[in-house]
């Protein structure tokens, strides 16, 4: 755990937050600056920085308990769905595994991903991308 991660000390309970799960391998707590009341951060109380260092027995631990936020924030806020994602590095704000449980509406002014998207060039390029991606995936699995 390094000293400096807030989410350990949160996790720890050093820091204060408004907990609103908790298990023996995760906790989620309120966002203090929310997308919308409810956006809930849930992370892994063992310190992982990113969800590629999460070992894969974590895996069904954390995600099933994201599962839970996600039909709880339905239950107990109307919410019409949720919007659930995970920065690796770029955007992330705490270099400590997180995964964001957002409240959804329709019209909610959240429109689509944080980011601009695009298109691919052309099929041959969509083609190249998918044709590397799963290679790789090969040879992780």
């Amino acid at each position: 755990m390094p000293a400096d991660c807030l989410f350990c000390a949160i996790g720890s309970g050093a820091v204060p937050a408004s907990i609103v799960l908790e298990t023996p391998e995760c906790l989620a707590f309120l966002d203090h600056r929310p997308l919308f009341p409810g956006h809930c951060l849930l992370i892994p109380r063992v310190h992982y920085g990113t969800l590629c260092d999460l070992p894969a027995s974590a895996l069904g631990p954390l995600f099933t308990q994201a599962r839970t936020l996600a039909m709880a924030l339905e239950e107990a806020l109307a919410a019409e769905g949720t919007f659930v994602a995970v920065n690796n590095r770029v955007s992330q704000s705490v270099p400590h595994l997180h995964v964001h449980v957002v409240p959804r509406r329709r019209k909610d002014g959240l429109k689509g991903f944080f980011w601009p998207r695009g298109k691919y060039r052309d099929e041959a390029e969509m083609e190249g991308v998918r044709v590397a991606l799963r290679a790789a995936v090969a040879r992780l699995s």
